[in-house]
């Protein structure tokens, strides 16, 4: 460490920066910073050097001294000038000394002169609140390893703060957050500082922040604005960022949880009994004391909250299931068929599912979202035992793509011993392909009396192409309920957007390789693998630029996120 960097680190701790802000800053490792703290306070104790001390080694002269007003004004001229095009100007004047000895000058001075020392600020009641996220790995007792995320919401006058535990930073999640701080502080500040974190900044245009449409209405509703920390300026928001190392080292350390709901109960209790009654070091203040003052000055809440959902479309399975975060939910038979897209809407602890007029058909208790693979059924969703009833049901669905449909149904029941369940498998598939493709599929099939799952899924991977979400929107009957979605644009036909997107294809005939294709699959006993439902779903990608498309936030067949979005 040279001379210089030991003053700095000195310097710049004694203006009030942390050991961690100071290292970050001149990219040293904590440990250094600490070494050179140590070794300062040990010569403070010591005394100065006195006259019989030896002294200081002195410092041999180097080859880049005789260019060092050139290096200097290189680097304020261009300071994005690179080590080894300040080598090629100093040679050029005579330089024959090594690139080590030149790299290590210019990062000295350039960690010199780079950073100026961020100056804080306090502001007045109620002004300015700050909110951040932090990952933690926690080693829970009953839940094992598993990452959590610590949203924090402070009051830059009071210091008083709201933190809780959360499984996600999505918008959902976020917003609602929001809402519970407000609650719990009695108000919201009229600025709030955020970072460039994707559910708050859309992207950076002409140096301004372009706000995320669906935080920016959340923040209306409740009267504050947001404020974003231009990029790479992290250390703006020290009012939130600090208390972080204070959360870890006096409510994680020392402590274990049971689970993710223990460690919340925990941090209520270290709220109010440890981190509002504390003085603080800044203010010198109790942070429950100053909010009583600064409470009166905070916006007062809306009468009603910001009710905040998702809302998802989702292929119904041929099991009468749907999708979603990895897990199924139940449909009633009666109601829905397999292959049908139904509009589904999330809350915090709910998922409502809506039929093909947008009524709701079915409500479950939403799982967490690190739950995977788990199912809710209602047992009045299942059909009857009844093979007869369930053949009828089948046969109506098939007459609704026309007499080629009811034709295969028949081939199929005579060729396949598990025909029941492959034809609603193949249902399945109907909601996953546009119909025209989905019936040509079918006429294919039974031209070269291929009647099998296997067939029908071959045929329609070679000659047609999964459907978009939009056009499964447009195959879905009436219109959206408006509260299923927050598009504030008037209606736009989405028909609009076809010959754009979706140019219509010619059905070419089949070739030779096709029809070979087509008759082996239509050998007797050609065995069904298992997961027999198509793995690829309708893109969301197009939906994004309908102004009436509601948000698809998963892949509707394999309920993988692809998009977040929340709507009120």
């Amino acid at each position: 460490m040279t001379p210089e960097q030991r003053h700095e680190i000195i310097h710049r701790f004694h203006s009030g920066q942390s050991m961690r802000g100071i290292g970050k800053d001149l990219q040293l490792s904590p440990q250094t910073v600490s070494r050179a703290l140590r070794q300062h306070a040990a010569d403070r104790r010591e005394g100065p050097l006195s006259a019989d001390s030896p002294a200081p080694p002195e410092s041999r002269a180097s080859k880049l001294d005789a260019h060092d007003t050139k290096i200097r004004n290189l680097l304020e001229r261009y300071p994005k000038i690179t080590a080894k095009r300040i080598m090629e100007e100093i040679q050029a004047d005579g330089y024959a000394g090594g690139y080590s000895i030149l790299s290590e000058r210019i990062a000295r001075l350039r960690r010199r002169d780079g950073k100026p020392f961020t100056e804080r600020f306090e502001t007045g009641p109620g002004v300015q609140a700050q909110m951040d996220y932090a990952l933690y790995t926690l080693d829970f007792t009953s839940e094992g390893r598993r990452r959590v995320n610590l949203f924090s919401y402070i009051l830059g006058y009071s210091r008083r703060q709201y933190l809780r535990f959360v499984e996600s930073q999505d918008l959902a999640m976020t917003l609602r957050e929001h809402v519970r701080a407000f609650e719990h502080l009695g108000g919201a500040a009229a600025t709030c500082l955020y970072d460039n974190m994707k559910v708050v900044v859309d992207r950076w245009e002409d140096d301004q922040p372009i706000y995320n449409r669906r935080f920016l209405a959340f923040a209306m509703h409740y009267g504050f604005r947001p404020v974003a920390c231009r990029p790479r300026r992290p250390q703006t928001k020290g009012k939130v960022e600090r208390p972080f190392d204070y959360v870890e080292k006096s409510l994680l350390a020392g402590r274990e949880f049971r689970s993710l709901e223990h460690l919340n109960e925990v941090t209520q209790w270290w709220l109010a009994e440890r981190a509002d009654v504390r003085t603080h070091a800044t203010t010198g203040e109790r942070p429950i004391d100053r909010h009583a003052e600064e409470r009166s000055s905070l916006l007062a809440l809306p009468e009603s909250a910001y009710e905040v959902h998702e809302v998802i479309y989702r292929v119904v399975d041929a099991e009468g299931f749907v999708a979603c975060d990895g897990n199924r939910y139940s449909v009633p038979w009666k109601k829905t068929h397999p292959g049908e897209v139904l509009a589904v809407k999330i809350t915090h602890t709910e998922l409502i599912i809506y039929g093909r007029d947008y009524s709701e058909i079915a409500r479950h208790g939403l799982f967490l979202k690190t739950a995977r693979g788990e199912v809710r059924e209602d047992p009045t969703h299942r059909p009857p035992r009844e093979t007869r009833l369930h053949r009828d049901v089948l046969q109506a669905r098939f007459a609704e793509f026309g007499d080629v449909a009811k034709q295969f149904l028949d081939g199929l029941w005579q060729a396949q011993r598990q025909g029941p369940s492959q034809a609603a498998l193949i249902l399945e598939l109907s909601g996953l392909y546009r119909r025209p493709d989905f019936i040509a599929a079918l006429e294919r099939a039974v031209r070269f009396g291929a009647y099998s799952l296997a067939s029908v899924r071959r045929i329609l991977e070679i000659n047609a192409r999964p459907k978009s979400a939009l056009e499964s929107l447009l195959d879905s009957p009436g219109e959206p309920l408006t509260s299923l979605s927050d598009i504030s644009s008037p209606p736009r036909a989405t028909s609009a957007y076809q010959s754009l997107l979706f140019p219509e294809q010619d059905n070419e005939a089949p070739t030779q390789d096709e029809k070979t294709s087509a008759e082996e699959t239509s050998t007797p006993g050609v065995e069904i693998t298992e997961g027999s439902a198509a793995t690829t779903g309708p893109k969301v990608d197009e939906c994004a630029s309908a102004d009436n498309c509601l948000r698809a936030v998963e892949d509707p067949k394999t309920g993988k996120d692809t998009d977040s979005g929340a709507t009120a």
